[in-house]
C-alpha cells in the first residue's frame, strides 16, 4: 500500500485529511509517524512557495513516498494582506495566539465593517514522483470584529467573523468549521486532482 505523508504532526489535521481522502487504497501518516523529526523554514513569499518547499524538501528523504505539505494563515484586506504568511508569528514570537490576537485587534481600532474584510487561506501541494506535483488552493472569507468570541479552534479564530453562519470560527463545532474551512477547500480541489494519481479503493 502507498504512504502519503503529511508534512504535520497537527492530529487535527491528519484527521480531516485521512477522512476527507479515505476512499482510497493509501496509508497517511504524520511525519512523526513515519520517523522523521524536521523542522522546514517556511522563507517563501507567499503560501505556494512555502506549502512547496515542505513538501520538496521531505519528498527528497522520502523518496517512496507521496508527501503532503500545507501552508496557511490570515489575510486581512485593510493591511494590506497581512498577517499572511507571518500568521503565526504576527507578533514577534512563533504561536502566541494570544498576542497575535492583540495586535490584530489594535491595528484594527476603529476600522468600519467595510474595512475589516480578511480571508483564511491554505495552499496545498502534493509530490508523488519526480513529475507530479499538484498544487491546490483554497480560501474563505469572513470579517475581523472587534473583540474575541468562542472558545474553539485556535489562533485567530475567535476575531474571524463568517456572515453567512453568524458565526466566528471559535464558536463554530469542529465539524461544521472543518466542512467549510479554507484547509476543507483545497482539500476538495485536491481530492479531484489525485485521482490519476491514487487508485480509489
Amino acid at each position: 500500500m502507498k504512504r502519503l505523508v503529511v508534512a504535520s504532526n497537527n492530529q487535527h489535521k491528519i484527521e480531516e485529511i485521512k477522512a476527507m481522502l479515505s476512499k482510497y487504497n493509501i496509508s497517511i501518516i504524520s511525519l512523526k509517524e513515519a520517523g522523521l523529526d524536521i523542522d522546514v523554514e517556511e522563507d517563501g513569499n507567499t503560501f505556494m512557495e512555502n506549502a512547496y518547499k515542505k513538501a520538496f524538501e521531505i519528498s527528497k528523504i522520502l523518496k517512496d513516498d507521496m508527501i503532503l505539505a500545507d501552508d496557511s494563515g490570515l489575510m486581512v484586506d485593510a493591511l494590506g494582506g497581512a498577517p499572511g504568511i507571518y500568521s503565526a508569528r504576527f507578533s514577534g514570537e512563533h504561536g502566541n495566539y494570544k498576542k497575535n490576537n492583540e495586535k490584530l485587534k489594535a491595528l484594527m481600532l476603529g476600522k468600519p465593517k467595510e474595512e475589516r474584510k480578511a480571508q483564511f487561506v491554505c495552499a496545498m501541494v502534493l509530490i508523488a514522483g519526480k513529475k507530479q506535483i499538484i498544487k491546490v488552493k483554497g480560501s474563505i472569507n469572513g470579517y475581523i470584529i472587534e473583540e474575541e468570541k468562542g472558545h474553539s479552534g485556535f489562533g485567530y479564530d475567535p476575531l474571524f467573523y463568517v456572515p453567512e453562519y453568524g458565526l466566528t470560527f471559535a464558536e463554530m463545532d469542529a465539524s461544521l468549521k472543518n466542512k467549510i474551512s479554507h484547509r476543507r477547500k483545497a482539500l476538495e480541489k485536491l481530492d479531484k486532482e489525485i485521482k490519476g494519481i491514487i487508485q480509489e479503493e
